[in-house]
């Protein structure tokens, strides 16, 4: 059994809005067990909207959409609701006496257009919105079950954690849960973790996925099981393997960030830190003092306009001013050809490490890319 989004409003594919509703729908979903296998964006337009509806009837066992349940004649929702399913749209009196008195509570006098939102699909389970003028409601069907929530997040988040969770657990008996561990890797691609545990990838509970990020390559586990303790049972042997395989790599894990991880693996060995960098906009040195434990390791952080040598230079020259243990310089620019490169240097009681590349995307990527490759130097020698 699986779920399907629908979320409308021609602003998302403009992209003059960001859609935050899908990523909350979906982590709900993944609370209470539901798989979450599809997720569409409908402009407003009723035609395209009832073709969606269609596709996902035809695949999925419960559709949920947000948008399209305004007053306005863009609004089309209902009425696409209403035809994928076959049905009429039917007046309901007490959603609009519902509508009324949440605008007689804003002080503000109804419009006659409002009375569109009384109209349902005949023979749907209407939901009252008390935090909102959109009423809500769902369509059981032959095939499964139709949701349609509001567009205005504050709306949907109320409606779909007060009454569509509970209504799907019912309904479905759902008693299983979908946990999730994310494994950071810094300075491995995502070609070589790939490499690595390419024959973890292929189970089915739990399924293990990759994502990459400049410098860092995330590695989600996913177990289904009846409990949380249960999910994690199944994910921890896996994240076992995990670790075996990549080493010094891995980082940290969910919202454990890098620099708090360099800072307190600093603080148990008593080392300090510096840092200098070029070209990044002062991101390393701004993680490094915004992260916990910073007071305690972390001695500052130089941004320059430019470097008065290499970064192995400036990495000594920094080591021997400031007397830290550990001194951090990193660079990232162009060169002659306009390729994009960085450079990083760790200066410490037994030499210099360096580290350098060429890296792909927006040249604003750079201060990401040379913060995490430089934070990852110091977490591999700290490491090692």
């Amino acid at each position: 059994m699986h779920a399907e989004i629908i979320t409308t409003g021609s602003e998302l594919l403009l992209g003059q809005l960001v859609d935050t509703n899908s990523a909350f729908i979906a982590r709900t979903l993944r609370n209470i067990g539901l798989n979450l296998f599809y997720k569409t964006t409908v402009g407003d337009n009723e035609e395209r909207m009832v073709e969606a509806l269609k596709i996902a009837m035809s695949r999925s066992d419960v559709i949920i959409t947000t948008g399209g349940l305004g007053p306005t004649v863009d609004d089309v929702t209902r009425l696409a609701v209403a035809r994928a399913t076959g049905r009429e749209l039917e007046f309901h009196q007490e959603l609009l006496e519902q509508i009324a008195a949440r605008f007689k509570s804003f002080g503000t006098p109804m419009s006659e257009n409002n009375r569109r939102q009384a109209f349902i699909p005949r023979g749907a389970i209407a939901i009252e919105n008390p935090v909102g003028t959109a009423p809500s409601f769902v369509v059981e069907h032959e095939r499964g079950i139709l949701i349609s929530l509001p567009g205005v997040p504050s709306e949907m988040e109320y409606l779909l954690t007060r009454e569509v969770v509970p209504y799907l657990k019912r309904k479905l008996d759902l008693r299983e849960v979908i946990v999730t561990r994310t494994i950071h890797a810094v300075g491995l691609g995502e070609s070589r973790v790939d490499a690595a545990i390419a024959d973890l990838q292929t189970g089915s509970n739990p399924t293990v996925g990759l994502s990459a990020h400049p410098g860092v390559t995330d590695i989600r586990i996913a177990a289904k099981a009846a409990s949380v303790e249960a999910a994690r049972k199944l994910i921890a042997p896996v994240e076992a393997q995990i670790r075996e395989r990549l080493q010094v790599y891995v980082c940290c894990a969910d919202d454990e960030t890098l620099e708090g991880m360099v800072l307190c693996k600093l603080a148990e060995l008593g080392l300090k830190l510096a840092s200098v960098e070029v070209g990044t906009g002062g991101q390393l040195a701004g993680r490094l003092a915004g992260a916990q434990n910073s007071r305690e390791v972390f001695l500052g952080g130089r941004v320059m306009p430019e470097l008065d040598g290499s970064t192995q230079d400036a990495a000594n020259a920094l080591r021997a001013e400031s007397g830290a243990a550990l001194a951090l310089a990193a660079y990232a620019g162009s060169s002659g050809d306009r390729k994009l490169y960085l450079e990083v240097a760790l200066a410490t009681p037994e030499g210099v490490k360096t580290a350098n590349r060429g890296f792909s995307g927006a040249p604003r990527l750079g201060a990401e890319w040379a913060a995490n490759a430089a934070l990852g130097l110091v977490w591999r020698y700290l490491q090692e």
